[in-house]
């Protein structure tokens, strides 16, 4: 599967698809913290930032639109809007596959919901990855558990690729697009610490690193071999 990893966010070129999982709007709300931290700002600028440089025709928000479980918080209503309304200026269509936080998407959400989505008819499937997918896939493109790498002492998000997962389907884990959750640090994660069941074989996935300064993807070796070097 061809895609390319920008932003905590990946397109597929094929067919034109961009995805971005786990935006958790309104987690900035419900933070213990006397001062906001420029969530609406951070997420609607850097979604505008990816439809101006790919203009995908679909985006797949691919679970956890929404933070928290049992009310909207103040200004999520308006971050939705706004994501919503960059989606249609642009002309693309925007579609979430709900996840675990999701439970009052359907209260704020006028789109399209689907719990799984293929673009394409080349058996790729977007889901949030919680639980078991029903379709069949080639490879799953999910989120759920924002995937961090610990790399010289720093901790970076990455994504996770690799093939032979989830009944031998190839798997694409995608790192929270908002930047508040700290991530889970994969470095010496077992499958079974995963929260997604699409990771049978940690082993075999390979880290990959997008930098913001430079610009540059970083697509490192296995984990079974690139936690020797770590």
């Amino acid at each position: 599967m061809e895609f390319r990893p920008h932003d905590r966010a990946v397109y597929i070129p094929e067919s034109g698809t961009l995805v971005c999982a786990d935006l958790h709007v309104g987690r900035d709300a419900a933070s213990d913290v006397e001062l906001r931290l420029g969530e609406h700002e951070d997420l609607t600028s850097r979604f505008a930032g990816l439809l101006e440089l790919y203009e995908p025709s679909t985006t797949i928000v691919a679970g956890d639109l929404l933070h928290s479980f049992d009310r909207i918080p103040t200004g999520a209503a308006d971050t939705v809007r706004t994501l919503s309304g960059l989606a249609a200026d642009a002309g693309c269509r925007m579609v979430v596959t709900p996840g675990n936080h999701d439970t009052m998407l359907e209260e704020l959400w006028e789109g399209a919901i689907t719990s799984e989505y293929r673009p394409d008819d080349q058996g790729v499937v977007v889901t949030h990855g919680h639980v078991p997918p029903a379709a069949d896939a080639e490879w799953y493109v999910v989120g759920h558990d924002h995937p961090t790498i610990e790399i010289e002492g720093l901790r970076r998000p990455c994504y996770l690729y690799g093939p032979d997962q989830y009944e031998g389907a190839g798997l694409l884990m995608l790192p929270s697009f908002s930047r508040l959750p700290a991530g889970v640090r994969v470095n010496g994660m077992s499958a079974a610490a995963f929260q997604s069941p699409l990771v049978t074989d940690v082993g075999s996935l390979r880290p990959i690193v997008y930098d913001d300064e430079s610009g540059e993807t970083h697509t490192f070796p296995p984990l079974d071999e690139f936690r020797r070097h770590l």
